[in-house]
């Protein structure tokens, strides 16, 4: 038996994969790697796709440096800015998107935080949507303090966002305005309120491929099964509009050793999945059972309708995982 048929016989077996062992994996032949990722998948979680949107609740002029956002005050790209959208087109979106047949629906607010204003105005929206339709509730609204996540999970508020972005050692190349440990201390106290959370990464910000399998390991010792991956998506006027755009089988063979990493969780394509030339159908074929549907913050993205009929095409029933 090869090396990575035992080590995926063993993961589906409850073997948690080492560090050694999954960068031993990006080199191996893709086929046989996608498709064993494809195989933990299926075996593990079934053919249930969880499958989300997000609506940009307030957008631009944030405080932090972070060196990809379109959004960051420190950065020169074109964008909308604006404050916090109010509660009736916040509600508005998530019943459209509810009645399209998504399951799972999320706020995000540009900003190191929002105030407790801010948070007060959308629990109350949070209230509202609860009151009109079924949808769960995902929030991203940055660096909050434990009485805030409180409030969060009061108003109806099912899981946070808050990604790690990349690796520990690589954090401090792409964001000096908070740390890695503010992230993980934010992680933490939504994870003590009863809050599930929801945290990945962005590829292509130049880093290594060490620095990505560091950053799914730490989500995994955190207990996160909720795992967005996003590509870059180079925007003009941040600090890496110039970086090289990575190739989709760089894409399939990060995703796939993920899977082996995290087997049992929600690997989730986000922002920057129009790049890859199928928009990430082979993805789903390779590790990925989960994706951001719709527009993004500040890109375009892909439509509910045409993600449904891709993830019918790969034999998945929108659920949530």
């Amino acid at each position: 038996m090869s090396y990575i048929k035992r080590l995926k016989n063993n993961i589906i077996n409850g073997y948690r994969i080492t560090k050694e062992e999954a960068l031993l994996l990006y080199d191996w032949p893709l086929e046989e790697l996608l498709a064993s990722a494809n195989e933990i998948r299926q075996v593990l979680c079934k053919d249930s796709f969880d499958l989300c949107t997000i609506i940009n609740g307030k957008c631009g002029n944030c405080s932090e440096d972070c060196k990809y956002c379109a959004q960051s005050a420190h950065n020169k790209a074109c964008v909308d800015d604006y404050s916090l959208l109010c509660g009736e087109e916040i509600l508005n979106s998530a019943l459209a998107n509810y009645h399209k047949g998504v399951l799972r629906f999320s706020v995000v607010t540009s900003g190191r935080s929002l105030d407790n204003n801010g948070i007060m105005d959308i629990c109350g929206t949070y209230q509202s949507i609860k009151e009109k339709c079924n949808i769960s509730l995902c929030a991203s609204h940055g660096l909050l303090t434990y009485e805030q996540f409180i409030l969060l999970k009061k108003a109806g508020v099912t899981r946070y966002h808050c990604n790690l972005e990349t690796s520990r050692k690589f954090f401090p190349n792409i964001c000096t305005t908070h740390t890695y440990d503010d992230k993980i201390t934010a992680i933490k106290n939504a994870q003590q309120v009863g809050l599930e959370i929801c945290s990945g990464g962005i590829l292509g910000l130049g880093e290594e491929f060490e620095d990505r399998v560091d950053m799914v390991l730490d989500l995994r010792e955190l207990g996160i099964r909720s795992i967005p991956v996003n590509i870059l998506n180079p925007v003009k006027g941040t600090p890496l509009e110039h970086n090289p755009k990575l190739s989709d089988e760089e894409v399939l063979r990060t995703i796939a050793v993920f899977r082996f990493i995290i087997p049992d969780g929600a690997i989730r394509l986000a922002g920057g999945r129009e790049l890859l030339a199928d928009k990430g159908k082979r993805a789903f074929l390779s590790g990925a059972n989960a994706a951001i549907s719709g527009d993004m913050l500040t890109t375009s993205g892909i439509s509910i309708k045409e993600d449904k009929e891709i993830i019918s095409d790969c034999g998945y029933k929108v659920q949530m995982l």
